[in-house]
């Protein structure tokens, strides 16, 4: 049977929402639009989803949204709870809750029953959310009677929530890049090379030049004229552009060919000076030439600036660089033990073993850069 004007509509409004980038709140309210609820139900539950954040947290309290709509409706605040509860039902699991414990509970329930170890989860986020958080497993162990095991299991499952449901919703996280200039390896050398689909060869038309005529001051010929003089000055610049890129890159992988060969532990410090003194041209300008460019190498593409970082001591005299102090600290990390994770102070002392002087407050800080978590959120249990 043909399909009637309200189906076409209806199918363009969800390819529509399905290729649209909807934001939490959008969805939350077209979920709304295909619950069944009294009228009084569906205000409460768009305050409710009003005061949800973008993370899937909600930032009032339900007193707050059950006093905010009293002068509008005669509600009492188990409704509003009510309702609450229904929308905690919505995908993505666990919006529209008001703390953690309870965002991770309600991501439990949306669970099968048969899901392993989802009732100690259960208990365990209920009961032990402080041990929980603090990493005290021994206590956590000991009070629900968990072999080391055991509470492995429960640990892994509940790795799989997520504190955060909202987050990402309707966002493309995705940036795409065009590389800017290309370095690769040839007969030992590296060579540096412009992207010819950001510099393409341009011209002036011979045929419109010719148009102009020199002892013409006519208002046609004196904008042919101005035109020309912009076009010539465009092209110059363009080409000083494509010029001081090629400059400025080629000396970045000079000073920063170790890296290129070994990875980021090879890194050394480099600062604008460096570079603006080499090439002979100002700070600024190596700042500007610098900013959203791009290098395809073998390793990958980085943005120009990425090659720039500060200098760290080293115990022998020398420098090394802020950007392999970090690799570092990330790899000694990866290959901790799990049950006994490195302190900062601890991170410091191995580094000042292979030679390099960095204070704990220094590694404190280049961690939390990183995003690792301190050591006690880090422990784990093998």
């Amino acid at each position: 049977a043909p399909a009637s004007q309200g189906d076409d509509a209806f199918d363009g409004d969800f390819d529509a929402r399905n290729n649209a980038r909807d934001s939490l709140q959008d969805q939350l309210l077209w979920q709304l639009n295909l619950t069944r609820l009294s009228d009084t139900d569906r205000i409460i539950a768009m305050a409710i989803i009003d005061a949800t954040d973008a993370n899937g947290r909600l930032q009032s309290t339900v007193e707050d949204i059950h006093e905010a709509l009293t002068p509008e409706l005669d509600i009492d605040l188990d409704e509003v709870v009510a309702v609450l509860h229904c929308l905690q039902q919505f995908e993505p699991a666990g919006v529209c809750t008001r703390d953690l414990q309870e965002c991770l509970l309600v991501q439990l329930q949306q669970l099968p029953a048969t899901t392993p170890c989802v009732e100690q989860a259960r208990l365990m986020i209920s009961r032990h959310m402080a041990q929980l958080g603090s990493g005290d497993y021994k206590q956590i162990m000991r009070r629900m009677r968990l072999t080391e095991e055991q509470l492995k299991a429960v640990l892994d499952l509940i790795r799989t929530l997520d504190p955060n449901p909202g987050q990402g919703v309707g966002e493309d996280t995705t940036e795409y890049v065009v590389p800017d200039v290309f370095v690769s390896k040839r007969n030992g050398r590296w060579v540096v090379e412009l992207n010819p689909d950001i510099a393409p060869k341009l011209r002036i038309n011979d045929s419109y030049a010719s148009l102009i005529r020199r002892a013409d001051s006519s208002a046609d010929n004196t904008f042919l004229k101005d035109n020309l003089q912009e076009a010539r000055w465009f092209l110059k610049s363009l080409h000083s552009r494509n010029e001081t890129l090629m400059k400025v890159a080629s000396k970045i992988v000079e000073h920063q060919r170790n890296f290129l060969e070994f990875g980021e532990e090879a890194m050394k410090p480099l600062v604008l000076h460096d570079i603006a003194e080499a090439i002979e041209m100002h700070e600024s300008t190596i700042s500007r030439a610098t900013t959203r460019k791009y290098m395809h190498t073998p390793r990958g593409i980085f943005e120009l600036k990425y090659f720039f970082s500060s200098h760290v001591g080293t115990t022998e005299g020398g420098e090394a660089s802020s950007t392999a102090i970090k690799a570092l600290i990330r790899k000694l990390v990866a290959a901790e033990n799990p049950k006994k994770p490195l302190s900062d102070s601890k991170i410091a002392g191995v580094l000042e073993e292979q030679g390099l002087q960095v204070a704990r407050r220094t590694v404190a800080k280049y961690r939390e850069m990183l995003m690792i978590p301190p050591s006690n959120e880090r422990k784990r249990l093998v």
